[in-house]
């Protein structure tokens, strides 16, 4: 749980893609009474708890960068699960980067699997559902997954249906999604800057200018490959050109890269590029998390929760501030941005059901599975708090992939009613326009992979400000358009007018 771990916030938005530490959860914990009244629900259908039968053995495929070790703690949990339920549990981590193309050959494989991550932005849950690599979750949660359906936001459920079935347990964590600007607050103070004017892109542009005069060591806009300008769209499939504006009750489709917001982000970016505040090599940097463990960058975007400042702090070892750049909004990248699924071809789906409610419910399971073993990798400090031992950098896992987040420890200086305030920002949470719109792309899936390809030379060159919108810009619509992006645009049109009228907006 080191620092990727304590950073990992964010990834609820896809937007954050494969960016390690912008992932979206936290470390945190039970408040008394969730643990309390979760814990009774985790003992049910302990077909062979007690028993002499044989325990099933899960094979769970999740994401991360592979944890020394991973083994040593499925030995523990092997241990609890065992008892509980009857069963032990296989881990394999899978990087980041590498995760879609391993989990697309191990499933068209037919490989030994029993619980897949999924998400909105790591091995497409919607595409997958419908392809068949998940299985139908509904009368599994109806008779193993009471503890689960208990305790989540029925938002998630329901926004996480495939043409009426679900297919993933969504982990319980944030359901909007908020984005800000975050910065160093010790260079922020050391140049005696205030962040209170601070929201649109633009603004950014007095602070970074005096960090690129004061501190000529420290990156002013920390920016990588996976980074998107903010814009006041949601977008029908992550990372891809199509979105309806946020207020639009029209519900058209429009290429973003032809939107006035999008134009008008590039040029910024291109123009703080240009100015030095930008890493040269941004548009090839696969991660930040290099320069966030030397502390030598001033500001970056990132997805927000409840309390992530305390997060990131506590994850960094410096002081993190930060200040929304957007509205706190449910999309489906944020309900679907981190699951588990049973995979078409387990064997053992009952028993696999009963292990997702175990983590769920379960806070001595959830802990374990995501701070290691109590007295080697953490230790339990006050009630529900806890402290990373130096052993912790052998298990460092992203909390937010591996369920119920509402269990967890909580860190040093986070509030008792942590999980409280997470379940009234939840509550609070506005949907955004798409939220429960499902794009089926069958009849437009090969113009789908000629965009994907086609997208691949210009996407992080434009958004990272590498080059001058004013050239490209024309370049990349025309690629687009070449590669049949009106065809794709004109099918999802009919699709969500279709449902607009369903919905009766």
């Amino acid at each position: 749980m080191g620092i990727r771990k304590k950073a990992s916030i964010g990834l609820t938005s896809a937007m954050a893609v494969m960016l390690l530490l912008s992932a979206c959860g936290s470390n945190g914990g039970n408040n008394g009474n969730n643990g309390n009244s979760a814990a009774s629900n985790n003992t049910s259908s302990s077909s062979n708890a007690g028993s002499n039968a044989k325990p099933v053995e899960l094979n769970w495929y999740t994401i991360g960068t592979p944890q020394k070790d991973v083994d040593k703690v499925m030995e523990a949990v092997s241990e609890y699960t065992k008892e509980k339920i009857g069963a032990t549990v296989k881990m394999t981590m899978i990087d980041w980067g590498d995760y879609n193309q391993k989990m697309q050959v191990l499933t068209a494989s037919g490989a030994d699997m029993d619980i897949m991550f999924t998400a909105a932005w790591a091995f497409d849950y919607v595409q997958n559902a419908r392809k068949g690599a998940f299985a139908p979750i509904d009368d599994l949660l109806a008779q193993y997954g009471k503890g689960i359906t208990d305790t989540l936001n029925p938002a998630f459920l329901s926004g996480s249906k495939v043409d009426g079935k679900n297919y993933g347990v969504p982990a319980n964590k944030e359901l909007p999604t908020s984005e800000v600007w975050r910065f160093n607050k010790n260079i922020l103070d050391e140049n005696k800057l205030s962040i209170t004017d601070v929201r649109s892109l633009e603004s950014l542009e007095p602070l970074l200018k005096t960090v690129k005069q004061n501190n000529p060591d420290v990156t002013p806009l920390q920016v990588d490959k996976t980074f998107t300008p903010y814009i006041p769209y949601d977008y029908l499939i992550e990372k891809f050109p199509l979105a309806v504006k946020l207020d639009d009750s029209s519900y058209k489709i429009v290429n973003v890269f032809e939107t006035p917001e999008m134009k008008q982000a590039l040029e910024t970016m291109h123009k703080y590029y240009l100015a030095g505040y930008i890493p040269t090599e941004a548009a090839t940097l696969e991660s930040s998390s290099d320069v966030q463990a030397t502390g030598k960058w001033f500001a970056d975007k990132a997805t927000t929760q409840p309390f992530a400042d305390n997060v990131w702090s506590t994850s960094y070892g410096y002081p993190i501030v930060s200040t929304p750049m957007s509205d706190a909004l449910i999309y489906n990248a944020s309900v679907m941005g981190s699951m588990q699924a049973i995979s078409a071809n387990s064997k053992h789906k009952e028993k696999a059901m009963e292990f997702l409610n175990l983590l769920n419910t379960d806070p001595v399971l959830r802990n374990m599975v995501d701070s290691g073993i109590e007295g080697t990798h953490y230790k339990v400090t006050d009630g529900d708090y806890m402290e990373n031992l130096p052993e912790s950098k052998n298990y460092d896992m992203p909390t937010f992939s591996l369920g119920n987040i509402m269990i967890t420890h909580l860190n040093p200086g986070d509030p008792a009613d942590k999980w409280e305030q997470f379940k009234k920002y939840n509550d609070a949470g506005k949907p955004a326009a798409l939220l429960g719109f499902n794009f089926d792309p069958t009849k437009v899936s090969s113009e789908i992979a000629a965009v994907q390809n086609a997208k691949e030379s210009f996407w992080a060159p434009l958004m990272t400000g590498t080059v001058d919108p004013e050239k490209y810009l024309p370049q990349a619509i025309k690629k687009l358009n070449d590669a049949g992006l009106g065809k794709i645009m004109a099918e999802a049109q009919t699709q969500l007018d279709a449902w607009k009228a369903a919905q009766g907006k």
